[in-house]
């Protein structure tokens, strides 16, 4: 089991965040954070965003030190990336609509 963590250098919110990763599957990552006290709403898609404060507690769990770069090649080479924008499992057009179609008034 390998969860992976950039460094803090996301700003957001007043603060700077980690991305924390699997390159196995979704279920590992969120044991990682759970046993970590991550509250489920920090995951995005993709990966958990982790504060500054937090970034010693999951290297002290296990997390290894990669960059930001070598998160996101983790994340496309293990099949695991989700971008943004785009739902899971859709087709095509489906995919790529982030607004609903205008109703016709005809």
């Amino acid at each position: 089991m390998t969860v992976y963590i950039d460094p803090p250098a996301w700003p957001g919110h007043g603060r700077l965040w980690s991305h924390l990763i699997s390159d196995v599957s979704y279920d590992e990552l969120h044991a990682f954070a759970g046993r970590l006290d991550v509250p489920r709403r920090a995951f995005e898609r993709d990966h958990y965003d982790l504060p500054s404060h937090r970034y010693a507690d999951a290297v002290a769990a296990g997390a290894v030190e990669v960059s930001s770069r070598e998160v996101v090649r983790l994340l496309h080479a293990s099949g695991l990336r989700r971008r943004k924008g785009r739902a899971q499992g859709l087709s095509g057009a489906a995919r790529t609509r982030t607004s609903p179609r205008p109703h016709s008034l005809g």
